[in-house]
């Protein structure tokens, strides 16, 4: 009898499942790739080739074992050595500042629906512009990327503090400080030359397409590739339940029904992967030096406003996917947060926990001289950022918070197909 009551409960909540599916909209659509190219892509992501002094991967700010993150608030680029929590300022040629925002993951980026980059959605599938990619370059963006995920993966090798290396220290470098990017001669080609006279690269770009030129956009192509490939996580706990092929445990159903209904937090993190790809102000604490040109002065961070230019983006930003949220720490487009649940309280009332922050909620490496807390201490900056918030405090019990967090726990699917190779062509070290 209890067996069969059990059972009819389990049908009940499996129904309640796929009814809820529906209103997260159709199931998500994603890249397929070809295997070859994948596995060209992962040697690339893992590559330091493609950094100025040959010293940082992709992988350096996205690896696997911190969620396709760096597990900082405010990570350390050129200029840093080690992993995640172990990296650490090289004495020799220390950077002149924190990299300004969270490394963010990349879980999921090749479904279809990803089509804005970056937290303040910089670089953008445009079908109104030339090729398609609304980018900080403008017109002097080169055609051939063949999405958006493909293009906004090699601008990180433009930045001094990301991968390019600091003024004048390799051609590189030498050439972003001069402005010569996508012309011919510039960044993108001293890079594509490298990968060119490697001959296992030039060997399996032959394979993929026999008689091209490796290019750089060729080279981004193929890391898109396995960036569609290797985080494509859709089979978590969440996903198996809404297919009525599982069930969530009774915390965790709590916490979703929370999630869509009175909390509210499906508002913004709406559909599949509990995001509506759109841009808000949370009143989220500002630290670090800011988004500022070198020109600048200032340790602001005005988010979606310096991509549009309009008064009321400003403090905005992207509505992070929430898939494996729990492996992506720290949070938030400063990362000012380092445990989930910080952040899960933060949107309770936004601008009180703005009021009340203290940096010792981040996960920060030493970095001598670092003013990190400056825009804290200006109460202007503070208020301004408070006055810009979108979010209406809202009051949830103990057990209902607790709720929410084990909810968000069944949204994890840390699925790594390829992993970290052995080895990269250019026979430099990769990290581990």
């Amino acid at each position: 009898m209890r067996f069969q009551i059990a059972a009819t409960a389990v049908g009940i909540w499996m129904s309640l499942s796929v009814a809820q599916a529906q209103d997260l909209g159709s199931r998500p659509e994603f890249i397929e790739p070809d295997l070859s190219s994948v596995e060209l892509g992962q040697l690339l992501f893992y590559d330091p080739i493609l950094s100025g002094n040959r010293n940082i991967s992709c992988a350096t700010c996205h690896h696997p074992k911190l969620g396709t993150s760096d597990g900082l608030s405010l990570g350390i680029g050129e200029g840093g050595v080690g992993l995640g929590g172990n990296r650490k300022l090289t004495q020799e040629n220390k950077p002149e500042q924190r990299i300004p925002r969270n490394s963010p993951a990349m879980w999921n980026l090749g479904a279809l629906e990803f089509t804005t980059f970056f937290h303040d959605g910089r670089l953008e599938t445009d079908t109104s512009q030339p090729n398609g990619i609304r980018t900080p370059l403008g017109t002097h963006m080169r055609p051939g990327f063949k999405s958006a995920l493909a293009a906004q993966a090699m601008f990180p090798v433009l930045s001094p503090d990301e991968m390019a290396g600091h003024y004048s220290e390799n051609e590189v470098s030498k050439a972003v400080r001069l402005g010569l990017l996508t012309q011919e001669g510039g960044a993108w080609d001293l890079i594509a030359a490298r990968v060119a006279a490697i001959p296992e690269y030039q060997r399996r770009f032959d394979d993929i397409a026999p008689g091209e030129d490796i290019t750089f956009t060729a080279i981004a192509n193929v890391i898109a590739d396995f960036i569609a490939f290797e985080w494509r996580a859709d089979n978590s706990l969440f996903d198996r339940a809404m297919r009525g092929e599982d069930a969530l445990h009774d915390q965790a159903q709590l916490g979703m029904e929370l999630f869509y209904g009175k909390a509210g937090c499906s508002t913004c993190h709406s559909g599949w992967f509990q995001t509506d790809h759109g841009f808000h102000s949370i009143a989220m604490p500002q630290i670090g030096p800011g988004k500022t040109a070198r020109f600048e002065n200032h340790v602001r961070d005005d988010g979606r406003l310096r991509v549009t230019g309009d008064k009321d983006d400003a403090f905005a930003f992207r509505t992070p996917s929430l898939r494996n949220v729990t492996l992506t720490a720290p949070y938030g487009h400063s990362g000012a947060y380092t445990r989930l649940e910080d952040v899960v309280r933060h949107h309770l009332d936004p601008v009180s926990a703005l009021r009340n922050y203290a940096i010792e909620m981040a996960d920060l490496p030493e970095f001598d001289g670092a003013e990190d807390q400056k825009a804290l201490l200006d109460p202007r900056h503070v208020e301004a950022i408070a006055a810009s918030n979108d979010l209406a405090p809202i009051n949830l019990s103990e057990g209902e918070v607790d709720a929410i967090l084990s909810f968000l726990g069944t949204l994890e699917d840390p699925s790594v197909r390829l992993g970290v190779p052995q080895s990269v062509p250019s026979g430099l070290p990769l990290d581990q």
